[in-house]
């Protein structure tokens, strides 16, 4: 378990990047979604950036605290938006794009944030205070909202990647596909107790010292 100034250290570092990611995830699904025709995610009120829209007590709140209660990064959820795929003006494509804006989101994230870690990295002079504090939550911010998206575009339900996949099933494959999310559960558990996890996490180490590595080469 964490020291206490360990803890206020991974909530300062880390958390902002997980709340923006978590937020902005949710709203980029609302607003494809609109986009698409559908209003349901308006009359809920989730067509907005407020952080208390999207919370949910477990997966925002109790689950990444304890993470970070134990010295680890968080790692979580927000409620998930509510939309009627029927609403849609093209209901496969819709589907799709919908299914993807969380994710690309946390990726379009990870690229500023990347930017932003190169940019006060090489730029801001080191006699600046919080310059260190500031690298390392831009730093964190990277990771986190790219594991976000490789963790949600994995293809089984109920995660964005099975509903990208379930776009362009027909009715029958969809229902049969749709019927994994029974044990979603199992899958999870397996995911965090083997080296499964572990092996999504390499890749996304090396997309991250690529993004920095291009950025250091443009502005250095």
């Amino acid at each position: 378990m964490a020291d206490i100034n360990t803890f206020l250290h991974t909530l300062a570092t880390c958390l902002p990047g997980f709340l923006i990611g978590v937020v902005f995830h949710e709203y980029a699904h609302a607003y494809v979604a609109t986009k698409f025709g559908d209003d349901t995610p308006e009359r809920y009120g989730r067509l907005t950036l407020n952080p208390a829209s999207h919370a949910d007590i477990m997966g925002t709140i109790i689950f990444p605290i304890g993470l970070m209660v134990f010295g680890m990064t968080p790692f979580g959820w927000a409620k998930p938006v509510p939309v009627n795929p029927a609403r849609f003006k093209k209901y496969r494509m819709g589907s799709f794009w919908v299914a993807f804006a969380g994710p690309g989101a946390n990726i379009i994230i990870s690229i500023l944030c990347s930017f932003l870690f190169v940019l006060i990295t090489l730029k801001v002079p080191a006699s600046i205070g919080f310059k260190d504090a500031l690298v390392q939550m831009l730093r964190y911010s990277v990771l986190i909202n790219l594991v976000l998206a490789v963790f949600n575009l994995i293809p089984f339900p109920p995660l964005d990647g099975s509903k990208m996949v379930m776009a362009y099933l027909d009715y029958n494959a969809a229902r049969k596909y749709e019927e994994l999310q029974r044990f979603t559960f199992i899958f999870f558990i397996i995911l965090w107790t083997t080296n499964i996890f572990s092996y999504l996490l390499r890749p996304i180490f090396g997309l991250s010292d690529m993004l920095t590595g291009m950025f250091y080469m443009l502005l250095s």
